[in-house]
């Protein structure tokens, strides 16, 4: 079902999300039939990407994409991540009749095998980049990201990748 247009005929007593709702544009909706699912008293709790989330991927995959080789493929591409600040869901939660119990970013660290776990990463969590670029090129453009992520951020001394991550984290209460 879209999150941005949950309907049940029923109500619950808890809704969870984790690692999903960045993948959604309009967390209000979401929030909206959210309230309208849950009893009062019920519990949402959300863990999703939040804003500066793998923000030093993007500063490497930026210049890479406007590159002549690449940005053909990328014109008009649509946004595929969403990242919220707390600071939005202040805003939102009350609106939609929702007392917030903790609502924050937190930092995590993401490690990869090396250059290629990162790559793999590429392959799998980048899909809305990587998709974009026929396939026959897909590999080499990769590789190029790859390159200049790690150059930048070189593999620590037991051979790991490291990327910030940013979750934002959520807990709260119908009212």
């Amino acid at each position: 079902m879209d999150a941005r247009k949950l309907k049940f005929s029923c109500q619950f007593d808890f809704i969870f999300s984790n690692a999903a709702l960045h993948w959604v544009d309009d967390h209000e909706k979401i929030l909206r039939g959210a309230a309208v699912v849950l009893k009062s008293g019920g519990r949402l709790v959300v863990s999703c990407g939040g804003k500066g989330n793998a923000q030093d991927v993007f500063v490497e995959l930026r210049p890479e994409i406007r590159l002549k080789r690449w940005r053909d493929f990328f014109r008009k591409m649509p946004t595929p991540y969403f990242f919220y600040a707390p600071g939005d869901y202040e805003k939102w939660l009350p609106r939609y009749g929702f007392n917030i119990q903790s609502l924050k970013l937190s930092p995590k660290d993401a490690t990869y095998d090396g250059a290629e776990g990162f790559a793999t990463w590429l392959r799998t969590t980048w899909i809305p980049y990587v998709q974009r670029v026929p396939e026959n090129l897909r590999e080499e453009f990769i590789g190029t990201v790859t390159m200049r992520y790690v150059t930048r951020h070189p593999p620590d001394a037991d051979g790991k990748v490291h990327v910030r991550m940013v979750r934002l984290e959520i807990d709260a209460v119908k009212i």
